[in-house]
């Protein structure tokens, strides 16, 4: 009905931009960002917040062509000279993965100001160029552009991007002279992330106690902090105490709680996590929840009930979930399943690079030949190496990298 009432203004009214602009805006917010391009395509007459609107939707969307034809009609306007336009069509390409064209709009402005630098600050993390993000705080800083909040969760996202300790800790001694650490909640959950991730659980721990105030998102960083530590119980425990304190545990809490009894091996905890999810908590599991309930499930041995879980799933099995499943017929020599599973996923991987069109991946051919190999059938892994060589697919070898302080 909302639709349709919109719809008539829109047919009485099409020749105000501005109505135009509030309509695009209401179906953005209203989660149906398809909607705005649809009306976008239809306005006879723009104005700048009408393409401001229409790069918001394209962001959302992912949608790189469409906001690439109203970037092209902004220059055939005479309005791409305008400030705002320009930093919003900065966030359109940082969101669909096309940096590069958003480093050329950056660089063609001729004027810039704060928040058009912290969109290409955020761009540059979003498309995981860590290192281009403190190249630009460098140029930033000599223009005399003062750094804000939105400056500081970009460089410490960077900072978590390249685990990086000593960059990390010189860079929060940095945000600490402009921005308010213990008092903003977004920058200090990003300080326990990037703490975290580079390694010091101490220092995580320390800014997350120093909080004044903690939201859901904060919560789950520290959670997800003490999974990858190893600390299963102490993930356990912070979910508790998170609950004691009036906030629920959302999605990602539970992903990250699950994937700490994995590694921790806490089998029941993390089977009663798992079913809490619904019966408790109200929630669906997503396809995530699955795969850390089957990979927990895996690791115990207990791959029939991993299967069953994955042939009860209410939704269509992931890749993910296929791979977990057959690491487990691996690691436990349940060479049926495996089989099983392998042709199962060989399909999927097929199916998928099909439809983007891209090479086909050596992993799962490997997974298949390993768990051949771990049950002694040498007459497979020839097999199944045979068809890798045919198809003329290589595995990729491996890297690591140490620190040295």
């Amino acid at each position: 009905m909302k639709q349709i009432h919109a719809q008539m203004i829109v047919n009485s009214m099409f020749t105000s931009p501005s109505t135009v602009a509030k309509l695009i805006e209401q179906y953005i917010s209203a989660g149906t960002p398809e909607d705005s391009l649809k009306l976008f395509a239809r306005a006879v007459s723009r104005d700048k917040f009408t393409y401001i609107h229409t790069f918001r939707a394209c962001a959302r969307l992912g949608d790189l062509q469409e906001g690439t034809q109203a970037h092209a009609q902004v220059v055939k306007s005479g309005l791409a000279s305008d400030l705002a336009i320009q930093t919003t069509a900065i966030n359109f390409y940082s969101n669909c993965r096309d940096i590069q064209s958003a480093r050329n709009l950056f660089d063609e402005m001729p004027d810039r100001n704060f928040v058009s630098w912290n969109a290409m600050l955020a761009g540059y993390c979003a498309n995981g160029a860590a290192k281009e993000t403190f190249s630009l705080l460098r140029d930033m800083l000599s223009q005399r552009i003062k750094p804000t909040e939105r400056t500081a969760i970009a460089l410490l996202s960077a900072c978590s991007q390249l685990e990086d300790l000593n960059l990390g800790s010189a860079t929060h001694a940095f945000v600490y002279k402009f921005a308010p650490v213990q008092q903003d909640c977004f920058i200090g959950t990003e300080l326990i992330d990037m703490y975290a991730k580079c390694g010091s659980l101490e220092n995580a721990s320390k800014v997350f106690d120093e909080m004044s105030e903690r939201n859901v998102l904060t919560w789950t960083v520290m959670v997800s902090g003490l999974a990858r530590h190893g600390k299963g119980k102490e993930a356990l425990k912070m979910m508790d105490e998170m609950q004691w304190n009036g906030i629920l545990p959302n999605e990602v809490t539970f992903t990250c709680v699950l994937s700490a009894c994995c590694h921790a091996g806490l089998l029941e905890e993390g089977v009663q996590i798992f079913e809490a999810i619904k019966q408790r908590f109200g929630l669906e599991p997503a396809m995530q929840h699955y795969g850390c309930i089957v990979d927990l499930l895996g690791r115990a041995g207990l791959v029939e009930e991993a299967r069953e879980v994955v042939r009860t799933m209410p939704i269509e099995p992931d890749l993910v979930v296929w791979r977990a499943l057959l690491s487990a017929c691996k690691v436990h020599r349940r060479v049926e399943i495996g089989e099983e599973v392998g042709k199962r996923l060989l399909q999927l991987e097929k199916a998928r690079k099909k439809a983007t069109d891209g090479g086909r991946s050596c992993e799962d051919f490997v997974a298949m030949s390993n768990v051949y190999a771990s049950a002694g059938r040498w007459e497979e892994v020839a097999m199944v190496r045979k068809v890798m060589k045919s198809m003329r697919l290589q595995n990729k070898a491996g890297r690591s990298s140490v620190q040295i302080a």
